[in-house]
């Protein structure tokens, strides 16, 4: 029987049916315990975290990927669920690299079921593109993720986030500890939209940890493991810093259709992509800007060692960062108040309040194919294999008041330059300009951009013309053959079908 502490309450008729005041730690029993209190969230194993939230058979799980390939996360969990017995889960990483072919076997004992994406490379692409899935995968873009997971197609009931560094609240961020890599755009909204957080940890540190990427009321369970992440393999594959003379080629060119675009005026706005012509132009730009006496307000996305240079430089005022590249990138972050980090719903979500692709003058992007009419292909090789991401690419492409797109004319003697590409993730109505080692193509929806890189020199030609030179070179690629089975659903980033993904013929 209760105690009633308060007799002036004894028999009040308006108190029907609502709890009497017991003592303070009636309901929260750990407040009866100072050192539980503190520590209420410490749990020994990822195991008995997976107990703690109720993980149950086909319920959806979340990462993020700021290690990239370094991420050590993602297979760690997985291979505990499949030891604990989970079946049918779906998994919706926000992506997924080379270094998750151990998700392979899990997927044939069927311990995951479905995958949500933003793409996926390597021994586990290759799979998933011969049939390994019963189900196809659903891929999506940056901000597109965020517009699945607020519409509730993508429902968390289990995020398990990779942090340098928490303190026992789970305070947390990843510019702190050993293994610091910088941003957790990705990771942010996890925690937000997540039914259950738990957060993985090399280090705790002392309360409070700040700045919180992820903050205390948004974290069920800590597990302190001895490694999340290896930050010194972020900055490789897509993301790698390239000296290849055609790419640095391509990079000069860019910059050039930068300079000479329209929008090259004291306070744009600038983003540049992964790729290696892409991350690259960064390089050529800033001769250009102290020439012409201007400086960038601010530069968008996935950040690299060479904005950072321009930022310490006074040369852009402000990084907003989705995800850092590079250790560059992770100590600018660190230590600029300047340098800000940004989730992907602030950065790519087209229904969110504001997102900032919209605020975007210039984006440089990549590409694997293009065709003749602009579209772009960013997830499948030459082969039909996934071997990509479709990231922020469409997401910036929409936004932007001009989008380029860098690629070599021909890579390993397959034009990039096609009739049809391939899969198309982002559509030409939104890419301005085509820049190849062999020159230079605008859409034609934008004459006043051809008109002004015409009147600076550029080699400007058309679409067609680049396309004739690739085949000239090559010859006529054989057509891939697929089969009709659809292993991949292509989402644009309000959510819609833009394209599936077939599996090839072996």
């Amino acid at each position: 029987m209760t105690t009633l502490i308060n007799p002036r309450l004894s028999g009040l008729f308006c108190l029907d049916g609502l709890d009497l005041f017991g003592g303070f730690a009636a309901k929260s029993p750990y407040l009866a315990d100072s050192q539980a209190k503190l520590d209420r969230k410490l749990v020994p194993s990822i195991e008995e975290a997976v107990r703690r939230v109720g993980l149950k058979d086909g319920m959806t799980i979340s990462f993020h990927h700021g290690f990239r390939e370094g991420d050590k996360t993602i297979n760690t969990v997985v291979e505990i669920l499949a030891l604990m017995g989970f079946k049918d889960l779906t998994l919706a990483s926000s992506s997924l690299q080379s270094s998750n072919s151990a998700l392979i076997e899990h997927i044939r004992a069927g311990v995951i079921r479905r995958i949500y994406s933003s793409g996926m490379r390597g021994k586990l692409a290759e799979e998933i593109s011969n049939g390994l899935m019963d189900a196809p995968i659903n891929i999506h873009s940056h901000g597109g993720r965020v517009a699945l997971i607020q519409s509730g197609e993508i429902a968390i009931d289990v995020a398990f986030l990779g942090v340098s560094a928490c303190d026992t609240f789970g305070n947390a961020n990843g510019v702190s500890g050993r293994s610091r890599f910088g941003s957790m755009g990705y990771a942010m909204v996890d925690a937000q939209f997540a039914r259950h957080v738990v957060m993985l940890t090399e280090e705790i540190v002392a309360y409070p940890n700040t700045p919180a990427s992820i903050r205390q009321d948004q974290v069920d369970w800590i597990v302190k493991v001895e490694q999340v992440g290896d930050p010194s393999k972020i900055s490789v594959g897509a993301a790698r810093a390239t000296t290849n003379p055609r790419e640095l080629l391509i990079a000069r060119l860019s910059a050039d259709v930068m300079e000479h675009g329209g929008y090259f005026e004291d306070g744009f706005s600038m983003q540049t992509g992964t790729g290696g012509s892409a991350t690259a132009t960064t390089r050529f730009l800033e001769h250009r800007m102290r020439r012409k006496g201007i400086k960038c307000d601010w530069a968008l996305g996935g950040q690299t060692g060479g904005m950072v240079d321009l930022h310490k430089k006074g040369l852009i005022d402000t990084l907003l960062d989705t995800q850092s590249f590079d250790a560059d990138a992770a100590e600018s972050l660190r230590t600029s108040p300047r340098h800000v980090e940004i989730s992907t719903n602030v950065y790519a979500n087209p229904f969110s309040k504001g997102t900032a692709v919209d605020r975007l003058d210039m984006v440089i992007l990549s590409a694997l194919e293009i065709d003749l009419e602009f579209n772009v292909n960013v997830l499948t090789g030459s082969d039909g294999v996934l071997r990509g991401a479709s990231g922020g690419h469409s997401d910036t492409a929409a936004g932007a008041n001009l989008s380029i797109v860098c690629a070599p004319l021909i890579r390993g003697r397959i034009p990039t330059v096609v009739p049809r590409v391939t899969t198309m993730v982002t559509p030409g109505e939104t890419i301005g300009v085509l820049v190849t080692d062999h020159g230079i193509a605008v859409n034609p929806r934008r004459p006043e951009v051809a008109r002004r890189l015409t009147a600076a020199g550029l080699p400007v030609m058309s679409i067609e013309d680049l396309y004739r030179r690739a085949i000239s070179l090559t010859g006529e690629p054989r057509p891939i053959e697929f089969l009709d089975r659809v292993v991949g659903i292509v989402r644009y980033r309000d959510g819609s079908v833009i394209d599936v993904v077939r599996q090839v013929r072996a």
